[in-house]
């Protein structure tokens, strides 16, 4: 089960993406600076070989209100009632400048060409204002407040002062000031036109405006805003259905250290960012609280459909998961044995622990992605059986190809994994003794999700040793690990112990940066990783004491889900909706300059 292979091709995956929303801007200081080094580029194309023009137009026009602009809109938008960092405030004049100079240099050339048949400069000047004030509309209208009575007096505010400063310094004639205030309503209504159109997909499928979400989920990724969170949470809860969820808990008990436990809820965690059941390995563990010790969170068999939204609804599954914890019973059984396959080609591995069978999931070298629970809950009840240990099923999560991997209910590869599954635990039983029992523990923090791609609970490593074998356990909180980086990572670990895994928790807080999946071995490098595990579970083995396990199932009956059918229309909806976007911002930006320009030609 360790050689790599060129994966097969497997057609189905779903996975929430964080929405592109994020564009991380330069810092402050240096966005002024390109600012003003546009400003002198757009001061040449306008007013040059006339050097008077050109320092005052550069000067007053141009670098003053975008600076007045920058400075004055955050305060202006949160008076106004919304809210415009000033960081994103800067940007903003930035992208302004980079739209308007490529207009501006079309318009000269075609003015140094044809110079009676092209408007002049100031007609030129007058142009950019309504481009300007397009693009400053979209975007405070979607980032700082949507609505456009408020809004709109923020997006004028330096093209207004724009305006007044190009008329002191050149005194514009009637129809001048007439295609000023005809640019400037064309690109209102372009502007109406174009959220109107991107917002209809949401508010079809949802009844709430997708535009009125953007500021909440940037609130939420970018500060951890609390009401931001509860405006998404509201969202998701209005369409969330009630289901019955189980927790199974693995308590290892050690005289004299810190007790470890292995959590396995029926939840996914996700949707994205920290929402609901996202960043669920921490969340779990701060609920379960310091009498669990090391806590190892694996990720389960399970989709996009047992998704939470909200943390309430998380808080009732660790609740009855802590007083699970706390009343285990001590165990019936006191078999162990090490982690063992039933062949070469089997997708699943399993290790007896007493009363439970800890059965790992993987269709590594292949691609592996999510299980549903309705597949898993079927071959739980077809392999159970009185007397016999439980089955705990873990879904490894570590291989990954972007859009593969998912196994489906009723397929071949899920009739393949049920057999391989029995045949698993078989295996395991005929494995297991009555030798005493040694678990070890360990856990490397401090990774960064941007650099690193892996979430806060950083890579864990759980050691089991009875029988005279060891078996080791590496759970990485990340979303997948990159197809090919399994094998290598294994052959590291068993130069530690006789036989190990590496799984990844699926936590989809680490969908926080550009790109979205954010894989484990994308951005921190392969051989950093296989260093990291290695050491971790070194560590893991120095600390084997004695141990008793005790483990235990909860029902959590009526917790809220996504449920079937939400992803799918949320991705649907916002897919629709950046389609729309995508066809209509150059369509209304065209409508805009040809408008603009009929007046303008009209008017000269």
């Amino acid at each position: 089960m360790v050689a790599e292979a060129e994966p097969p091709t497997v057609s189905r995956h779903r996975d929430v993406r964080r929405p592109g929303l994020m564009i991380r801007a330069p810092t402050p200081p240096v966005t002024i600076g390109i600012v003003v080094v546009l400003a002198a580029a757009l001061a040449a194309l306008l007013w040059l070989p006339n050097t008077t023009l050109f320092l005052e137009g550069f000067l007053f026009v141009l670098v003053v209100p975008a600076l007045v602009g920058i400075l004055v809109t955050p305060s202006f938008a949160m008076a106004l009632g919304g809210r415009f960092e000033f960081r994103r405030s800067a940007f903003l004049t930035l992208t302004t400048f980079l739209l308007g100079l490529p207009l501006a240099a079309i318009w000269r050339g075609a003015y140094a060409l044809v110079p009676g048949d092209v408007p002049g400069l100031l007609y030129l000047a007058t142009f950019l204002a309504g481009p300007v004030f397009w693009f400053r509309h979209l975007t405070l209208y979607g980032v700082s407040r949507p609505g456009h009575g408020r809004t709109v007096a923020v997006s004028i505010l330096p093209v207004a002062l724009y305006l007044v400063a190009l008329y002191l310094l050149i005194p514009p004639s009637f129809h001048v000031l007439l295609v000023a205030i005809a640019s400037l309503v064309i690109a209102f209504g372009c502007a109406l036109w174009l959220l109107r159109a991107s917002d209809r997909p949401m508010r079809r499928e949802f009844q709430i405006s997708g535009v009125a979400l953007i500021r909440p989920l940037l609130d939420h990724v970018g500060r951890r805003d609390s009401g931001a969170t509860a405006a998404i949470e509201a969202f998701f809860l209005r369409t969330a259905i009630p289901a019955d969820l189980k927790v199974r808990l693995i308590s290892f008990r050690r005289e004299g250290h810190p007790p470890v436990t292995v959590a396995l809820p029926t939840v996914h965690p996700g949707p994205f960012a920290a929402l609901g059941a996202s960043d669920l390995p921490r969340k779990f563990a701060e609920g379960l609280g310091p009498s669990a010790g090391t806590v190892f969170v694996p990720h389960t068999p399970s989709d996009h459909d047992l998704d939470l939204p909200s943390e309430a609804e998380l808080g009732k599954v660790t609740g009855a998961a802590r007083n699970l914890l706390a009343s285990l019973p001590p165990p019936r059984r006191t078999r162990y044995g090490p982690l063992v396959s039933p062949g070469p080609d089997g997708l699943a591995r399993a290790q007896i622990l007493g009363d439970v069978a800890l059965v790992l999931v993987t269709q590594a070298p292949a691609p592996t992605d999510d299980i549903p629970y309705s597949l898993a809950d079927r071959i739980v009840r077809e392999i159970e059986a009185p007397g016999s240990p439980a089955v705990a099923l873990v879904d490894a999560h570590n291989s990954y190809v972007e859009g593969q991997g998912d196994i489906i209910y009723g397929t071949p590869t899920a009739d393949k994994l049920l057999k391989d599954v029995r045949a698993a635990v078989a295996a395991a039983e005929a494995a297991a003794g009555t030798g005493p029992l040694e678990v070890g523990a360990a856990v490397r923090s401090g990774y960064s999700i941007g650099s690193d791609g892996i979430g806060p609970e950083g890579i864990r490593a759980l050691v089991v040793r009875c029988g005279g074998r060891t078996s080791g356990y590496v759970v990485i909180d990340g979303n997948n690990l990159v197809v090919g980086q399994r094998a290598p990572i294994l052959r590291a670990l068993e130069e530690v112990v006789d036989v190990a895994e590496v799984l990844t928790t699926d936590n989809h807080v680490v969908h926080e940066v550009d790109g979205g999946i954010n894989p484990v071995g994308e951005r921190y490098p392969l051989s950093d990783l296989v260093r990291d595990a290695k050491e971790v579970l070194t560590r893991a083995l120095a600390d084997l004491a004695p141990a008793e396990t005790r483990t235990g199932q909860v029902d959590v009956p009526d917790v809220r889900v996504l449920g079937p059918g939400l992803t799918a229309r949320l991705l649907t909806s916002l897919g629709d909706t950046l389609s729309m976007f995508t066809n209509m911002f150059p369509a209304t930006l065209l409508l805009l300059l040809l408008g603009t320009l009929l007046v303008t030609y009209a008017l000269r």
